[in-house]
C-alpha cells in the first residue's frame, strides 16, 4: 500500500436519502465524514412514479461544494453509486428525456407477463442469472413500446442511474459491470450484454454502452460543473456503480467463505463466487448472480429488508405518531412473545402504504394470530426478517454445499443492535457486524485502487478492518430459536409451497 494521503468524495444515492461523504486515505487507515445528506422522495406525475433526476444533480453539485469547503481543496476524485435496474434516457444532443421512472411505478407489471411470452423465465434466468421481477430493467425497458416501434427512438442511450450522473459529470457513456448485472440483460458468464435477450425482446443494440468494471477512470469533471462550482478537473471514476456492490466490497473479512446481509430498505443476502450459478434449483430458490468488484459474482437473494420497518413509520406518522428507529426498536424489545410471521420475500409488501394493515392481513389470511400493537407488529417484522435470513442461508449452503460459519452484516440496518442478535439466535452463527457506513466506503476504497493505492480487494478488507472494527454478535438460547423456526417453516414456508 502507498503512504501517500488521498482525499476523495463518494456520492451514495439510497432509495430514500442520499449522502456525500469524503474519505481520507493515508496509506493504512480510511477516514469518512459525511459532508452533505438529502432526501430522494420519488415524485408521483401523470400516473406515472418518477425519480426527481435534477434535484438529486443539484444536491450532488451542493455536495462537491461542501466536500472542497470540508477538505480545503477539490477533492482527488468522485465516484457515484445507486440502487440497481432504474435508469435514464438520453437523446444524441445528450439531452435527458423525461425523469427516470421509480422501479417501483406499476408499468412494468403488465410489460413482464408480455415479455415472458417471447422468452421463458427459466431460459431468461439460464441467460442472465438474474431473479425475474417486474422491477428489472429488463421489464422496464420493454414497457417502453416506443423503443421497440419508434425509429426515431434508434438513436437513443439508456445510461443506468450511476451511468447517467457521470455522463452528466465527465461526458463519457459507459455502463459500469456491477449495476448493469442488475438488469437482467447481460450475459455473467462474459460479463458483457446478452445480445440473444435483447433480440428476443426486439430492444435495439445501439440503446447500451461499452461495460466497463469497477475501479474505471471515465474521465475529467466537465469544465462547465468546474466553472459553476470553482473546482479542479478531478478525475470521475466508476467505481462500483451498484450500492450493494459497493457495500460487498469493504466488508471486513479475512476468511474466504462466508454470507453476507447488506442490510437497509432492502436486505441482500448471499456469498461471493468467481462464477455464477445458473441452475433450475437457485431460479426456483429466487437467487440472483450480480456482478461485484474484480469481476466476482454476488450470489444473492432481494430481501423485503427494513422497508416494512419504515413504511410502518411513515404510516404512524401519517396517523399523528412519529417515532424515531430507536424508539421502534425499544417497543419491540418489550412487546410479547411473538407468534405471527410474514413472508419478507414476498412482492405483496413491494408497493409503498398501509403496511400495517398489510402485515395484519397476511397474519390473518395466513391463519395466523393478528398482530394488534405497534410492539407487536414491529417485533413480527424484525423476527420474520431473522427467520428469512435463516432460511436463505440454508438455501445459499444447499446450493453451494458449503458450510457458513460467519454472516457479514453490513449497511445502515445493523444499527438496529435487536435485528443483528436475533439474525445471530436465529441462524446459529456468528454475526460480524460493520461497517455502518459500507457502501461509501467501498466506493471510497475502490476509487483508492484506482489510483493505485491498494491493490486488491484483499487490501481494501485490511483497511476496513484496521478503520472501522466490526461488532460480534453470538447465538444465544439456540434450542428455543430452533422450535420457533420450525415453527416459521410450517406457517410460512410450507404454506407457500401449498399456494
Amino acid at each position: 500500500m502507498s503512504t501517500q494521503s488521498l482525499q476523495m468524495m463518494a456520492v451514495d444515492f439510497g432509495a430514500s436519502s442520499g449522502r456525500v461523504v469524503t474519505g481520507h486515505f493515508d496509506g493504512e487507515r480510511l477516514s469518512i465524514q459525511e459532508v452533505h445528506r438529502f432526501d430522494n422522495e420519488p415524485v408521483q406525475l401523470g400516473g406515472r412514479l418518477h425519480w426527481d433526476f435534477l434535484r438529486l444533480f443539484h444536491e450532488l453539485k451542493q455536495g462537491v461544494v461542501k466536500a472542497k469547503q470540508q477538505l480545503g481543496r477539490t477533492p482527488a476524485s468522485i465516484a457515484v453509486d445507486t440502487w440497481g435496474v432504474d435508469y435514464g434516457l438520453v437523446d444524441p444532443q445528450g439531452r435527458l428525456i423525461g425523469n427516470p421512472c421509480h422501479y417501483r411505478d406499476l408499468r412494468s407489471e403488465p410489460a413482464m407477463q408480455e415479455a415472458l411470452k417471447l422468452i421463458t423465465e427459466s431460459e431468461l434466468y439460464a441467460r442472465t442469472g438474474i431473479q425475474s421481477s417486474s422491477i428489472n430493467t429488463v421489464y422496464q425497458l420493454f414497457a417502453e413500446e416506443h423503443l421497440r416501434i419508434d425509429q426515431n427512438a434508434s438513436d437513443w442511450r439508456m445510461l443506468f442511474m450511476p451511468d447517467l450522473f457521470h455522463y452528466y459529470l465527465s461526458g463519457v457513456m459507459a455502463s459500469e459491470y456491477t449495476i448493469a448485472s442488475t438488469s437482467g440483460l447481460l450475459d455473467p458468464m462474459k460479463r458483457e450484454w446478452n445480445m440473444p435477450v435483447l433480440d428476443a425482446l426486439s430492444l435495439p443494440h445501439s440503446l447500451f454502452n461499452p461495460i466497463v468494471m469497477p475501479g474505471t477512470r471515465l474521465g475529467a469533471l466537465r469544465s462547465d460543473i468546474c466553472g459553476e462550482l470553482s473546482v479542479d478537473a478531478m478525475p470521475v471514476i466508476a467505481a462500483s456503480g451498484h450500492d450493494t456492490a459497493a457495500a460487498v466490497a469493504s466488508i471486513p473479512a479475512s476468511d474466504s467463505r462466508y454470507a453476507f446481509i447488506s442490510s437497509g430498505t432492502w436486505s441482500l443476502m448471499g456469498i461471493e463466487l468467481d462464477e455464477p450459478i445458473l441452475t433450475e434449483r437457485s431460479r426456483q430458490l429466487l437467487f440472483s448472480n450480480e456482478g461485484g468488484a474484480e469481476g466476482k459474482i454476488r450470489m444473492l437473494k432481494n430481501i423485503m429488508g427494513l422497508w416494512l420497518l419504515q413504511e410502518c413509520r411513515r404510516t404512524w406518522a401519517m396517523e399523528g405518531t412519529q417515532l424515531s428507529y430507536a424508539e421502534l426498536t425499544e417497543l419491540a424489545q418489550h412487546a410479547p412473545v411473538n407468534s405471527s410471521y410474514v413472508d419478507a420475500g414476498d412482492a405483496v409488501f413491494l408497493p409503498p402504504g398501509g403496511m400495517p394493515q398489510r402485515i395484519q392481513e397476511y397474519c390473518r389470511t395466513s391463519g395466523q394470530p393478528v398482530p394488534q400493537s405497534r410492539p407487536e407488529i414491529i417485533r413480527c417484522i424484525l423476527e420474520s426478517l431473522a427467520f428469512k435470513y435463516r432460511q436463505t442461508l440454508s438455501e445459499i449452503e444447499e446450493l453451494t454445499g458449503e458450510h457458513l460459519e460467519h454472516i457479514y452484516m453490513v449497511g445502515g440496518g445493523i444499527q438496529n443492535r435487536l435485528l443483528c442478535q436475533l439474525t445471530a439466535n436465529v441462524t446459529g452463527r456468528t454475526v460480524i457486524a460493520g461497517p455502518v457506513e459500507a457502501t461509501s466506503i467501498g466506493n471510497l476504497m475502490m476509487q483508492a485502487k484506482a489510483h493505485g493505492e491498494v491493490k486488491n480487494l484483499s487490501e481494501i478488507r485490511e483497511v476496513v478492518r484496521q478503520s472501522f472494527p466490526p461488532e460480534t454478535y453470538v447465538p444465544e438460547d439456540a434450542d428455543q430459536w430452533e422450535e420457533r423456526y420450525r415453527q416459521y417453516y410450517r406457517r410460512v414456508v410450507l404454506q407457500q409451497m401449498k399456494n
